[in-house]
């Protein structure tokens, strides 16, 4: 079972380089950021198509990189597997070419035995006589995958290439890759913009932003307690408040919190140090806020609140509500519960919110977490 590490620095901009250390062990470490945060050159780096200024990489006991001891080791001779976001099968071959275009130095006997095995592992072997342009978009991407694998690489580089597909596509992809990687053990990084994907996918999860690594632990520790405003947003997070801190349950393990210019309170869990008087920024989901039409009563909720909707919008599966409750919220209920409650633009509504649903974030962008 292979680590892959890498202690590098690169200078990708005048303003901007990237300059993180990573260690990655066997299995699915999702990383997450914003655009132009560094994600792609990262990989590009780990991969040897693109040379840090600094630095080392290693697989295990091999070193691929040591700017220092100038050792550069050939892409062809690192033993990655890599899969863009645009596929690069060839068009005029058929799959089973393209698994095959790997694999020159085996015989034809060798090769055709570690086609067939990586074929059913993915699902394609029914496919391996077509062409990629007669088959689906799920099916390319499973046959990129499979011919990145063909290989056997010691590690594998995923950049964004289930981002077309439907949640339930990228699920059973994903599902193959670690039965794949289950008898392998090798370690993979897949790049995502989707917090879904990361929750549903990955074993670890790393930010980057900024050419730094902001938040490193399980999706559920980076995504589901985010501590910083921008690993909040990348989880899905839509309603952002500063607060001042009104009051501190020591014992509750809460803190009550007025939204600055409004007569709102929410009750939060309490971040650790905060005093009466401090400011805090909260952000809460909008899909953790539950809608009544009537007061709701008998509920061990602590933020509980009238509103009245201004607007809303069908969103995907979701309807978005845009409500007026003393501070705006954006809401999102399933058409159905729409129906049922007769939601319209001027509803008056009650908002129910957890305690546990708002989370108190720093506000700065290079706020830091580890597992």
């Amino acid at each position: 079972m292979s680590v892959l590490a890498a202690a590098l620095r690169v200078r990708v901009a005048p303003a901007f380089d990237l300059a993180v250390a990573i260690e990655v062990p066997a299995g699915i470490t999702i990383v997450l950021g914003p655009s132009g945060a560094g994600k792609s050159t990262l990989l590009r780096c780990l991969s040897g198509l693109a040379r840090p200024d600094a630095g080392t990489i290693r697989i295990g006991d091999r070193v691929l990189f040591d700017a220092a001891r100038r050792i550069d080791c050939p892409v062809a001779q690192r033993q990655c597997g890599y899969v863009f976001q645009h596929l690069a099968l060839f068009p005029h071959m058929t799959v089973a070419a393209n698994l095959r275009y790997g694999l020159a130095h085996l015989d034809d006997a060798a090769a055709g035995e570690r086609i067939d095995r990586i074929a059913q592992s993915f699902r394609i072997a029914h496919l391996l006589d077509r062409r990629p342009d007669a088959i689906s978009g799920g099916e390319r991407q499973r046959a990129a995958l499979a011919r990145s694998l063909v290989t056997d690489p010691a590690y594998l580089l995923l950049d964004e290439p289930l981002s077309a597909l439907d949640h339930r596509s990228q699920s059973r992809i994903m599902d193959d890759l670690r039965d794949w990687n289950r008898a392998r053990q090798i370690p993979v990084l897949y790049v995502t913009h989707a917090h879904r994907e990361a929750l549903a996918l990955g074993e670890r999860a790393m930010v980057v932003d900024g050419g730094r690594i902001v938040a490193t632990g399980t999706p559920q520790e980076v995504l589901d307690a985010p501590a910083s405003e921008l690993v909040a947003q990348l989880a899905g997070f839509e309603n952002f408040f500063d607060a001042d801190v009104q009051a501190v349950a020591a014992d509750a393990g809460t803190m009550s919190c007025r939204v600055h210019g409004t007569s709102v309170d929410l009750e939060a869990p309490r971040l650790r140090g905060a005093s009466p008087g401090d400011r805090v920024r909260l952000a809460v989901r909008a899909g953790d806020i539950l809608v009544a039409t009537t007061k709701p009563t008998g509920l061990s909720a602590r933020n509980i609140f009238p509103g009245v909707i201004g607007g809303l919008r069908r969103v995907g599966p979701a309807i978005t509500l845009r409500v007026d409750a003393g501070a705006p919220f954006e809401v999102h209920v399933t058409p159905h519960a729409c129906r049922a409650l007769d939601l319209e633009a001027g509803t008056a509504v009650w908002l129910v919110i957890k305690t546990y649903s708002c989370h108190a974030v720093a506000p700065d962008r290079m706020a830091t977490m580890s597992s």
